[in-house]
Formats: structure tokens, C-alpha cells, sequence
């Protein structure tokens, strides 16, 4: 019963990150990206150099946001998660420890419905091709 309802909470919370990102206006998501996540992923969603090699402390710099980088491998909730907590506690949550992210959360600076809005223009900047393969990663309802 514990599984079944687990299972049924995960896709309701998937089912919703994805209606989140529908309806967006593009150009406010654009211009929250600018106010809060350029300085460290860029102003073209370019991330950082050598984004994929730890820094002297073993964090990894902000990656890209385009289609070079890996957000779109992620699904919406973990995005959204990744965004408000940080990245060590979106991660914790879901079972992973022990990954050393140097992303804030953005929780208490950002409500939720900016968040959604910057992840809504961030994807509105990738190829189709790429939209679809990050869509798909939201378990169906």
C-alpha cells in the first residue's frame, strides 16, 4: 500500500512540474534568470569554464543552461528542487549524498512561481529536439 501511494504521489508531483511550466511568460523568466542566475551560469546559459572539473574544493562550477549542458537530462521537479533548496538538498531528498554542488537555494529569495517562470525561459531556449527529450523525462500521469 506504502509503494502504491508513493507511486501515485511521484507521478501527481510530475504531472504538475510539467503543467508548471506551461503558459510562462518567457520574457519575466528571461529577465529573473538575468537578476539571479547569470552572474554564475551566464548571461547566454553558458555556465562556467570547465564546468565539468571540480575546483579546488571538489565543487563543480555552475554548468551550462543551454542544450551543451546537462539540465535537460533533469526532469522539472528535481529542476524546480535543484533551484529552491540547492543542489545538496534537492539531491539528499531523492536519495543522493555526498554530491558536492555549490548551488544555493533560492528558497525565500524566489517564490515558487518565479522559479517555474526562469525554468520555463530556460527551456524555452533549447531545440525542439531537446525540449521533447527533457518533457520526457517527467513520468506520464
Amino acid at each position: 500500500m506504502r509503494l502504491l501511494l508513493g507511486a501515485l504521489l511521484a507521478s501527481a508531483t510530475a504531472v504538475s512540474a510539467e503543467h508548471e511550466l506551461a503558459g510562462r511568460d518567457i520574457a519575466l523568466g528571461q529577465t529573473l534568470y538575468d537578476r539571479n542566475c547569470a552572474s554564475c551560469h551566464g548571461a547566454d546559459l553558458e555556465g562556467q569554464p570547465d564546468w565539468r572539473s571540480p575546483d579546488e574544493n571538489g565543487v563543480l562550477p555552475a554548468p551550462p543552461h543551454d542544450e551543451t549542458g546537462h539540465t535537460w537530462h533533469h526532469d522539472n521537479q528535481l529542476l524546480f528542487d535543484y533551484t529552491a533548496l540547492g543542489g545538496r538538498k534537492a539531491l539528499a531528498q531523492r536519495g543522493i549524498d555526498g554530491f558536492n554542488s555549490g548551488m544555493p537555494g533560492f528558497e525565500g529569495q524566489l517564490a515558487e512561481d518565479e522559479i517555474w517562470t526562469i525554468l520555463a525561459y530556460i527551456r524555452s531556449t533549447w531545440p525542439e529536439h531537446i525540449q521533447k527529450a527533457q518533457a520526457d523525462r517527467t513520468p506520464p500521469h
